[in-house]
């Protein structure tokens, strides 16, 4: 019972921590907010603000275990016959309808990506953060699918997939920025969606593939490009 009180308290110390952090940073911005700032108004010390949280970039990015786990779950529930690609598109659509913090769908969110992107080193920890989650998706897919240690594949869809997400969000909150309505944004996020986990599951090798051209004697340009007669080259 005293362990679980003593646990309780370093949760609720934890999410006040935050909260305050994260207020504060919104607020000013990361770069003008010093950990002593937070440390007072979350009537801590310094020393307890790092006991919780490793970097100060960690008080503002701080889900990174949470949305791991999300993520290991998505790959782990897939339904039967489900691909790794269709359970993270049911994933997006899913969060799309429920405003989910992870793809940026939450209320504030061009707030919060607006502090990220006015910060270098906010930026650069979120690069981190990406590739971090990218190696733990692509290790449960290979757990899954009983991949190779040597086989790659596991690793390209990981990355494939959390690309297609991240471009979605990253569009959408730049359509928000500008203006647009939240029905607009949603309406373009689930047609682009579906057309891109589409992409995804058929493959990018025939997309972007050029027309041929075909000449007036109904043949393709080109099909004579071979026809050349050994030691015409510079005959007049």
């Amino acid at each position: 019972m005293e362990e679980g009180l003593r646990e309780r308290k370093k949760r609720e110390t934890r999410r006040r921590i935050s909260d305050m952090a994260t207020g504060l940073f919104l607020m000013r911005g990361f770069d003008q907010v010093t950990v002593a700032e937070v440390a007072r108004a979350a009537d801590v010390s310094v020393n307890t603000v790092f006991n919780y949280f490793g970097t100060k970039e960690d008080l503002f990015l701080d889900r990174q275990a949470d949305l791991e786990e999300i993520y290991r779950g998505v790959v782990r529930d897939r339904r039967p016959g489900e691909s790794v690609a269709d359970a993270f598109r049911r994933d997006f659509l899913d969060a799309l309808d429920t405003g989910d913090w992870r793809y940026g769908f939450h209320e504030g969110a061009e707030v919060f990506g607006r502090v990220i992107a006015e910060s270098p080193a906010l930026r650069a920890r979120t690069l981190e953060i990406e590739r971090q989650v990218m190696a733990c998706v692509a290790a449960a897919i290979a757990e899954e699918t009983g991949a190779d240690p040597d086989d790659v594949r596991p690793e390209l869809v990981a990355a494939q997939i959390l690309s297609t997400t991240r471009l979605l969000s990253r569009h959408a909150l730049r359509r928000r920025a500008a203006g647009e309505s939240p029905r607009e944004t949603e309406a373009w996020l689930r047609e682009q969606a579906e057309a891109l986990f589409d992409l995804l599951e058929s493959g990018i090798g025939d997309y972007g593939r050029r027309p041929l051209v075909v000449a007036d004697d109904g043949e393709a340009a080109g099909d004579h490009e071979d026809d050349h007669v050994e030691g015409d080259h510079g005959r007049p």
